[in-house]
């Protein structure tokens, strides 16, 4: 029976993958679970395990290649692996006589059965062996074997293309493998650099030979029209013209195709926040104590909106052709700044959890997202979503909503600001929340109403729920 293993989708809003390397070659035998490919998307980077057990019997997709989702790669045989397993079970009673007790120990280094050539192929290259009757590994003149650079087709792609030496590029990936993020931070450094230098040199050069590089770029635009554009930045070094990484070049179609979907529409609430700050400040010790992570106020608002969003299921909805699509569990997104972009994990059934469940789920999946650990189903059916840019300082900002959902809460920065209690002027911790919504399904008064639930909700939180 031919089993076939097909493109997954690797998160929500996500139609295609690279497939970036085959763990296994065609022929060889495979187990269910065990790592078959690696693919990567603009969300996640991830190992992608085999359906089932069998030989490899078909690759019809090669490394680097990006397809759709539900694309078949490739074809495992799993009634072969079962007829050489019968083979192999009856061929020794049948024909051979029995093995003297030494021969195990002298058929093991000999690199001929499976399981050798699995040990092989997942030793990285500096540490393999190469038998006397083979040639010794290429070297390059530094004495660095080429062989020893563990990285992908994709990788190796952006190395030609920028014309990069894999070898300056330091690995954070597994046993130091050079990822799609090491090599885009390695191009974005260099590009940087250059255009550093260039700035430098155009500073200098105009005030002294402004005139000889006029004619020059006059001769050079004459005499090879195709390089208009990079003479210009040679000589003016005003621009640069830097291509979009995978993920940036990702969001920015999510996101215009968000906007172009939904009818955007925002309100901004001011919340006092004195009540939260006095308990946030009494718990924060034992907290770290006990759970071994930081309080943080995400938490709160996390909290709060999935209670709020209960009292409110259509902010828990989304939109399918003309109907609404209403969806029981709350899975709340949580936005995550990283180097090279965004990223949105989900916590999955966010309602059944406390403030505290939130705040490790929280932390979590942050973790995880900066150092590339995430799984596919992290960052899959979110319903509702969080970010924070107060972070950084901002009073409030206006976020796009993230399809198919139909609102984002975004949390300005905290701040002590002079407010009016009962006719006096008084000191408290204040912040904006800023709700993006899509008037195709929710009419401003309910996201007022929301709004105001939602303040409420947090202005007069005074139990410490476990």
């Amino acid at each position: 029976m031919n089993i076939k293993v097909t493109m997954p989708q690797m998160g929500e809003s996500v139609y295609e993958g690279t497939l970036t390397k085959w763990l296994k070659k065609k022929g060889e035998t495979v187990t269910r679970d065990e790592p078959l490919f690696e693919v990567s998307t603009d969300k996640v980077d991830s190992e992608i395990p085999s359906p089932a057990s069998g030989i490899l019997s078909e690759i019809l997709v090669a490394e680097g290649e990006t397809v759709k989702i539900d694309t078949v790669l490739a074809v495992i045989d799993d009634s072969s692996v079962k007829g050489a397993r019968e083979e192999v079970a009856d061929s020794p009673r049948e024909n051979a006589p029995e093995p003297p007790l030494q021969e195990p120990a002298e058929e093991k280094p000999s690199g001929e059965h499976a399981g050798g050539e699995l040990r092989d192929q997942a030793m990285p290259a500096e540490e393999e062996i190469a038998p006397s009757d083979e040639k010794p590994l290429e070297k390059k003149s530094e004495g660095i074997r080429v062989q020893s650079i563990r990285t992908s087709p994709l990788v190796r792609k952006i190395a030609r293309e920028n014309n990069i030496d894999l070898q300056e590029v330091p690995g954070t990936g597994l046993e130091g493998r050079i990822t799609k993020e090491d090599i885009l931070k390695y191009v974005e450094e260099l590009s940087a650099a250059e255009t550093a230098r260039l700035d430098k040199a155009s500073a200098v050069d105009v005030g002294a030979s402004g005139e000889q590089e006029s004619k020059a770029l006059e001769t050079g635009l004459r005499e090879k029209p195709s390089e208009i554009s990079e003479t210009l930045g040679r000589f003016v070094g005003e621009s640069e013209r830097v291509p979009m990484s995978p993920m940036r070049k990702a969001i920015a179609e999510h996101m215009v195709f968000s906007k172009r979907t939904s009818a955007h529409v925002h309100t901004v609430f001011e919340v006092n926040l004195h009540r939260i700050v006095q308990l946030r400040e009494r718990h924060k010790e034992e907290f770290k104590r006990r759970e071994g992570i930081s309080l943080t106020y995400t938490p709160f608002f996390a909290k709060a909106l999935v209670d709020n969003v209960r009292e409110f299921p259509v902010f828990n909805a989304s939109v399918s052709g003309d109907a609404i699509v209403y969806k029981k569990p709350v899975n709340l997104g949580i936005a995550v700044a990283l180097d090279t972009g965004l990223i949105v994990p989900v916590i999955k059934n966010a309602h059944l959890k406390s403030l505290t469940g939130i705040a490790l789920k929280i932390f979590d999946l942050a973790e995880r997202a900066r150092t590339k650990r995430l799984k596919p189903e992290d960052v899959h059916n979110g319903t509702i979503s969080l970010t924070n840019p107060g972070l950084y300082g901002a009073l409030f900002a206006t976020p796009i909503i993230s399809q198919p959902q139909v609102a984002i809460l975004g949390i300005g920065g905290i701040e002590k600001r002079p407010i009016v209690i009962d006719d006096a002027i008084a000191i408290r911790p204040m912040v904006c929340l800023s709700l993006s919504y899509d008037h195709r399904v929710i009419d401003g008064a309910v996201a007022d109403q929301f709004m105001a639930a939602l303040r409420d909700k947090l202005q007069s939180w005074t139990q410490w729920t476990e």
